[in-house]
């Protein structure tokens, strides 16, 4: 009879996440992972695999948590360059709050981390980034369609500047204590949009 779990899995990988989200990668070891979870390091590698994997399926369960809050605010039927503007301020605002700051975004942590010397990592980065471009780029489709954006703005490269923006926005944030250098970069690319 197979032994069932004594712990929940789904929990465990939340747990993971929060532990590697505070402290990278490299500076979280297996046994910091069996003292955070609370489970046997047996337990960990049967039900995640090894530390690399384990870390991939919180990379997944961290995108898998914000770009769907990131399709909703860009989806509003209303304004979708107001939705973009909101987005954008909205992670100026996160950044420059002390919680989100010190933490910063997970996956751009991991880019700067990982991602120079990790293939799977920096491809599981890059899948990231192409989602939010791509909602990003059909917001700023529908704001042209609905006479909000120039006509002579290209929505492609509109969305790339923004993506990248949004990530400096994270980066920046953690590292600075002044909320103004972010707010005010966010603002100055919002004029792009007029």
């Amino acid at each position: 009879m197979a032994r069932s779990k004594e712990f929940d899995p789904d929990a465990a990988l939340q747990a993971a996440l929060e532990l590697f989200w505070r402290r990278g990668y490299e500076a979280t070891t297996m046994s910091d992972l069996v003292e955070h979870l609370g489970i046997g390091r047996a337990s960990i590698y049967a039900t995640f695999g090894n530390k690399h994997a384990l870390y991939m399926k919180a990379m997944d369960r961290y995108s898998g948590a914000n770009h769907p809050v990131l399709t909703a605010e860009l989806s509003e039927p209303d304004s979708a360059l107001a939705a973009v503007r909101s987005v954008v301020r909205r992670f100026a605002a996160e950044a420059a709050s002390d919680e989100v700051r010190l933490a910063g975004c997970f996956i751009t942590n991991t880019a700067a981390e990982l991602g120079p010397h990790d293939a799977a990592v920096a491809r599981r980065v890059e899948l990231s980034w192409e989602q939010v471009e791509t909602l990003l780029h059909s917001a700023l489709v529908r704001a042209r369609a609905q006479g909000e954006l120039p006509a002579d703005r290209d929505p492609r490269a509109l969305a790339r500047m923004l993506l990248v923006l949004l990530q400096g926005i994270r980066l920046v944030g953690k590292a600075s204590s002044d909320p103004a250098r972010v707010r005010d970069a966010a603002e100055q690319a919002l004029t792009l949009l007029d």
